[in-house]
This record gives C-alpha cells, sequence and structure tokens, in this order.
C-alpha cells in the first residue's frame, strides 16, 4: 500500500487508543457495565468510550467532517446513570488525563444522523452483546464520500490472529483504502498482509458465517438455503462486522443475513456494514444484498434502498443467490 493518507493515519491511531479502552473495560469490569436504551438494546461504558475517543480524533484533524455514529449521551446524562458516566469518564481519562464528564459527553455528541455526501460512519462497538459476554465484537470506522466508501477499518480485540491457530493469540485491525487492497495487522503491531478471500468454488466446500443472535437473522432460512447448496458444514456464528474479516481474509466463504421475520421493513445501519464492505471487496470478495444489488451509502442513515446482506468469495455469490430465489 502506498503512503497513508492522514484519514487514513488519524483513524488508524484513533481506532487502536478505542481498542485498548474497550479491552481495558472488559478486563476490568464484570459484563462491561452496561445499560439498556429506549430501544431495547444494550449500550455499554465501552460503547460511549470508544465513541468519545474516535469523535475527538476525528473532528480535531477534520473539523468540517461530519460523523455518522450510532450513539449519543442522552441516557448517559440521566440522574440515575450518572455513576455510569463517572465511569465513562474515568476511562476516557487514561487517554486524555484532563477530559471532564462535560467534555466527554460533547465528544460522544459529536455524532449527528443528518448525513451529508462526505461523512464517517462509526460504530463504536458492533457487537455490544459479544463484547458483554466475552465474545467477538468490533470497533469499526468508514469514510464514505459521494455514496463512494473510501477507507474503512474494523478493530477486532477478542478475533484470532491466525486462521490456522483458533486458539492462539487474540487482537486483530483490518483496514482497506478503495483501489489500494484490503489488510490485516495485530492490534499492537505494525507488520501487515494482504488479505484474499478464499478460492473455494463448489458450493459443498463451502463454510458461511452468520450472526449469533436469532433476532438479527433469519437463522432457520439460513439452513434451508444451505441444504439447497448442499453445504454439510455448520455455520460459524459471530457477533459483528468480524464476519466480514473472517471472509476477507479466506477463512469463511461467504456470509449470509437474511433479515429476520420478527422485524418486518427492518433496514440495515450504514455503520453496521460501511468498514466491513470495503475490507471484503478489497480482498476480492463481492458484496451486495439478496437480489444481488450493490449496498447504498446515499440513503442516509439507514440502507433504504437494500434487503438483507450476501458478502462472498465472489466465486458462489451468483450460486448464494440463486438459491436465495423461493
Amino acid at each position: 500500500m502506498d503512503e497513508p493518507s492522514l484519514e487514513m493515519t488519524t483513524a488508524l491511531q484513533a481506532i487502536r487508543l478505542a481498542s485498548r479502552l474497550c479491552q481495558k473495560v472488559r478486563k476490568e469490569l464484570s459484563g462491561g457495565a452496561s445499560i439498556q436504551k429506549i430501544d431495547r438494546t444494550p449500550v455499554s461504558i465501552a460503547d460511549y468510550g470508544s465513541q468519545a475517543i474516535i469523535c475527538k480524533l476525528i473532528q480535531e484533524a477534520f473539523p468540517e467532517d461530519i460523523i455518522v455514529a450510532e450513539e449519543d449521551s442522552t441516557e448517559l446524562k440521566r440522574p440515575e446513570n450518572l455513576n455510569l458516566l463517572k465511569q465513562v469518564t474515568g476511562y476516557v481519562r487514561s487517554v486524555f488525563p484532563e477530559a471532564s464528564a462535560e467534555e466527554v459527553c460533547s465528544w460522544i455528541d459529536l455524532s449527528s444522523h443528518t448525513v451529508p455526501s462526505r461523512f464517517w460512519a462509526l460504530d463504536p462497538i458492533d457487537g455490544t452483546k459479544g463484547f458483554l459476554r466475552g465474545d467477538q465484537y468490533a470497533i469499526a470506522l468508514a469514510l464514505i464520500d459521494e455514496g463512494m466508501i473510501q477507507l474503512g477499518l474494523m478493530a477486532c480485540p477478542n478475533l484470532h490472529i491466525d486462521q490456522d491457530r483458533p486458539d492462539g493469540e487474540r487482537g486483530c485491525l483490518f483496514f482497506a483504502m478503495r483501489g489500494k487492497g484490503a489488510f490485516q495487522m495485530g492490534l499492537d503491531r505494525e507488520g501487515r498482509r494482504f488479505l484474499s478471500v478464499s478460492r473455494v468454488n463448489h458450493p459443498g466446500e463451502a463454510l458461511f458465517t452468520e450472526s449469533v443472535e436469532p433476532d438479527h437473522a433469519d437463522h432457520q432460512m439460513h439452513i434451508t438455503i444451505a441444504r439447497k447448496l448442499g453445504i454439510v458444514r455448520p455455520p460459524l456464528k459471530m457477533d459483528s462486522q468480524a464476519k466480514y474479516g473472517i471472509v476477507a481474509r479466506g477463512e469463511a466463504t461467504f456470509y449470509l443475513r437474511v433479515p429476520s421475520s420478527s422485524e418486518p421493513g427492518y433496514k440495515e445501519k450504514v455503520w453496521d456494514h460501511a468498514a466491513g464492505t470495503i475490507i471484503a471487496e478489497e480482498a476480492g470478495g463481492k458484496v451486495t444484498d439478496l437480489y444481488g444489488r450493490p449496498l447504498d451509502f446515499s440513503c442516509g442513515v439507514r440502507l433504504e434502498k437494500n434487503f438483507g446482506i450476501l458478502v462472498s468469495n465472489g466465486i458462489l455469490h451468483e450460486a448464494v443467490l440463486k438459491a436465495l430465489e423461493m
């Protein structure tokens, strides 16, 4: 890869610092100390701390840019959650020692749901439930300009570095720039390796990955599709955009996300897929919705023109789409 841009060097610094905060929270606090938002989804100390750090650094480097991020400080500032705010502030101070609670909330609230032509899409912890139970999660950041993803990064602190040694060292950082390829390095290493999707060309040999949570996807439909394709290996269940990473490095053949029937009309959020999309595509993979349409990141916070997600090595993409036809 050529000399990295200011956008990439800033994003790398931000995502590494946020990753260390998340690891520190997970190590020191059982379950990562969380609250439940109005939509009944959890948000943890690490979500807030990660977002504060990344938003602060991106805004300082690119003051004209908008950051479209998942969280805001509304719940954090409620009187019953002041102890949580104190804890978040304490963890952010491990990176910025002079930070006040007010500043931490202001950094979190640098996020917006107003989407201009150029913006950063941030999920401070993708897979909060995975984080809370000690499984997979990702800190995901992408830069989108005129609907095109220009760069993407995913830190996966719990993901094994070597796909041939799943019980070995953990902590991966995936990143990609448009037209420059996709790469993986250790979270605390400078050495990187080029990523390439698998060359599996027969569906029966494929390994596919899906979400852990049953309300995130229609697992029964996934089983039906696998049977139609002749896939005999059980799916690899995994939280977060780490699924994109394991497709990009050839560990899994494809990632399938048929929306759950329990949420009719559900539309994916940009921060849940932007970083992973460019990483998989730059590794030679293909990313579309379940009708074969490219993901459209120009519609705002949600992927309004798309339905479901299919990420593959490209070779088997049409076969999976064909199996999806009912």
